[in-house]
């Protein structure tokens, strides 16, 4: 699988994230989120990370990674880890994320998205999600 790029990455992550902000049911918007910010992770480390060559170990979560590659996104890190059950069990077609929660997710992933491109030393681009689907009104999914 050929590596892919940081730049790459934080374009497929910008193009999930605008599909998450319109996607229905909550359980699939949540997931598509958490897919983007995982793209973001694995920008910074496509940035970032240095490998060891001749070694190998144990898999390593790319949250676990993001964290010591780059110790001040950490608590990013810790959040977007805890979800990744919730983005596994919503993936598997089950319901464990509310409309809000999913919507939630949606902000956080671009906020992570604009403190990245800061750490980055990137411009920041703008939102591509305005505002999400479902928060500007009353009513439900």
């Amino acid at each position: 699988m050929p590596r892919r790029s940081r730049d790459d990455l934080l374009a497929a992550a910008r193009h999930g994230l605008a599909e998450a902000a319109f996607a229905r049911p909550a359980g699939e918007r949540y997931a598509l989120a958490h897919l983007a910010a995982l793209r973001v992770a694995a920008a910074v480390l496509a940035d970032r990370a240095k490998p060891r060559p001749g070694r190998r170990g144990r898999p390593v979560s790319a949250w676990r990674l993001l964290a010591q590659v780059v110790p001040e996104l950490d608590e990013w890190a810790d959040f977007f880890a805890a979800g990744a059950p919730r983005r596994a069990a919503a993936e598997a077609g089950l319901s464990v994320v509310t409309t809000r929660e999913a919507d939630d997710l949606v902000r956080q992933v671009e906020i992570f998205l604009g403190v990245v491109e800061e750490v980055l030393g990137l411009p920041s681009q703008p939102a591509l999600t305005g505002t999400v689907p479902g928060t500007a009104r009353s009513g439900t999914d």
